[in-house]
């Protein structure tokens, strides 16, 4: 690992991880975890040697600059220290790229590195593509492997088997070495999982604020999020058997008992909308 700054004394850390690639449709979890790095002013912590674990050819260095003045930027993964956040903690934001090889050795740094900062929890981010409707609240599945947490936070453990990301093995290891792990899964409509999701990601970024009891600026998330669902909606009234098909798939979410339905979700929400027209 490349340092870039001593590791300080810190407050009751947690960390926070997303990962581009199989693990991120829409691009919904690196966005926000960039948005939540953009947010708290995370400043630049440490760094994984590039050289070690990406296959250039798959992930290309970039150039950039005028001339005189070029710079190559290598792909890799980097975490950053937030200090002013809005849960009385400091938290560790690993901003990554799925690794092309030595995936053990991959997660082995970022989990010693979380054990040094004594962290106590480990928080994952993803998104998957689904048969869900754009025109609907987007599904966020929340679970962790540990009963404790489970009992706190009122979650149910991860019943998914089958092939897994960097994320499900980064998750699997802190829990291994004794670190609390809760695992946040956006469902993104696979028929518009193409392009950026701003919706995902304001779903994501809105589940953790319940999961914390707490409010994370927006910013321009839901403007964002309404033009990507117009796009998808002219999208899907140029063809026919795509409207369709979403139709269908409205019918069939309308008809199933959401948690964004329950009682409770609904009483969270107004106070979170009570608290951000106060602080307005």
């Amino acid at each position: 690992m490349i340092e870039f700054e001593e590791l300080p004394l810190l407050r009751d850390p947690l960390v926070i991880a997303a990962f581009e690639g199989w693990n991120d449709a829409g691009e919904t979890a690196t966005s926000t975890l960039a948005h939540l790095v953009q947010m708290w002013d995370a400043q630049p912590l440490a760094a994984l040697d590039p050289e070690e674990y990406y296959d250039f050819q798959v992930n290309r260095p970039r150039i950039s600059g005028e001339a005189g003045d070029r710079e190559i930027t290598w792909p890799t993964t980097k975490l950053f220290l937030a200090r002013d956040t809005p849960l009385d903690r400091d938290v560790i934001l690993v901003q990554g790229i799925e690794p092309s090889m030595r995936w053990i050795a991959f997660t082995q740094e970022i989990i010693d590195l979380a054990a040094d900062a004594d962290a106590s929890m480990f928080i994952t981010l993803g998104g998957l593509l689904a048969d869900v409707p754009h025109t609907r609240p987007i599904p966020v599945t929340v679970s962790s492997d540990d009963p404790d947490i489970r009992d706190r936070y009122d979650l149910e453990p991860s019943r998914y088997e089958g092939p897994t990301g960097i994320v499900g093995v980064v998750s699997d290891a802190a829990h291994r070495n004794g670190i609390p792990t809760i695992s946040l899964w956006a469902a993104v409509p696979h028929y518009a999982g193409g392009s950026p999701s701003p919706k995902a990601t304001l779903a994501l970024l809105t589940r953790l604020e319940m999961l914390f009891d707490t409010l994370i600026g927006h910013a321009d998330l839901p403007d964002l999020a309404r033009a990507w669902e117009h796009g998808v909606d002219e999208l899907a009234a140029s063809d026919e058997e795509v409207a369709d098909y979403v139709h269908s798939l409205e019918e069939q979410q309308d008809t199933t008992e959401l948690p964004e339905a329950s009682g409770d979700a609904i009483a969270q929400e107004f106070e979170r909308y009570l608290r951000r027209r106060d602080e307005d």
